[in-house]
């Protein structure tokens, strides 16, 4: 079990190991399994070796996704992926875009994979099962015609060594080699504005030509699609200032017609001040001050002299009060004028 688990660590954190080209890793017994025995887990000494083969173009996926479901299918699995060489794979199927190095590396880092076999046979012989101890063999259930029969994986499945896979709809190489043919225009200048040349990807002179003014016409478009997009954010821009300087505006405008009313208005601060003023103005009319007490003395005239029966008395001593009211000034102004007629 540690050295299972030892060997899962080292599947996760380095690339997979090349096969042997003359014999198997594995020194356990190798003895025939059934497929019931290899779900229950057994046997505990060595691993349930599972083989995986194909061309692996373009690796995507789908690819990915069918190594996952192989390494999956019992408790203690170890998954060998053999991969044709391109010398076997244009012959019996076509050609490549991928090299069969760049293939072999693309498996090897898969995560699902344990051992990436290089030049693996077209058609699996018992001989090819016995040298590398093969319990089981994985693949999708759909009949595989080559070579002249119906069938590559028929007799696999006669001795009961295959274990079907599920395909995984919407995406193959072929599927992808059909959206590159279906769209070669717009790649193609893709890669001429990227800096490849008309020679690498075959392209004549007069479409390289149209390729490039098609990209020149492409970059004017984005040019004016950035500036109307510059544009109608600085009409924005200016449209949101300007409704600000028009709402601080509103707002400074009630301002001052609240502060103007509250002066002037009918009951407003001014009005309350000039009523003020003018009520201290008329009481000030109707009681006016005493004199001061520092003013000169009256003399008397020197026609008058005073009565012999009346001890001399100075004018300036005898201070009349001051009148109270204007009824009590005229009564005082009288009494003098009697005072005088006496004294003549």
């Amino acid at each position: 079990i540690e050295q299972f688990q030892h060997l899962c660590y080292f599947t996760l954190t380095e690339p997979a190991i090349f096969a042997r080209e003359t014999s198997c890793d594995c020194e356990a017994p190798h003895e025939k399994l059934s497929i019931a025995q290899a779900r229950q887990g057994t046997p505990v000494d060595r691993p349930v070796r599972v083989y995986a083969d194909g061309i692996f173009d373009l690796f995507h996926s789908g690819h990915a996704r069918a190594l996952m479901q192989a390494k999956n299918l019992f408790p203690n699995t170890y998954l060998i992926v053999g991969v044709c060489s391109d010398d076997l794979t244009h012959k019996y199927k076509g050609f490549t875009v991928m090299t069969e190095q760049e293939r072999y590396e693309a498996l090897r880092h898969c995560r699902y994979v344990d051992e990436v076999l290089r030049d693996a046979p077209w058609t699996l012989t018992p001989d090819f099962l016995e040298k590398h101890k093969i319990d089981f063999v994985a693949h999708d259930d759909i009949p595989y015609s080559s070579v002249g029969t119906e069938d590559v994986y028929k007799h696999i499945k006669e001795a009961g060594m295959f274990v079907p896979t599920q395909r995984t709809e919407g995406i193959s190489t072929s599927d992808l080699i059909t959206r590159i043919v279906r769209d070669y225009d717009v790649y193609a200048r893709r890669n001429l504005q990227r800096g490849y040349t008309a020679k690498e990807l075959n392209v004549s002179y007069i479409n390289e030509k149209k390729y490039r003014l098609q990209n020149q016409v492409d970059r004017m478009k984005e040019k004016v699609r950035t500036v109307e997009e510059k544009s109608k954010h600085f009409v924005y821009r200016v449209e949101e200032k300007s409704h600000d300087l028009i709402q601080k505006w509103e707002e400074k405008s009630r301002e001052f017609i609240g502060n103007f009313l509250e002066l002037f208005g009918p009951d407003g601060t001014w009005k309350q001040v000039f009523q003020e003023r003018s009520g201290r103005m008329l009481s000030y009319a109707m009681s006016p001050r005493e004199s001061p007490c520092n003013s000169p003395p009256r003399e008397l005239s020197p026609l008058r002299s005073p009565s012999p029966s009346s001890p001399p008395t100075r004018w300036h001593n005898a201070r009349p009060s001051p009148p109270t009211s204007p009824k009590g000034a005229s009564a005082s102004i009288s009494s003098m004028s009697e005072g005088d007629e006496d004294e003549k």
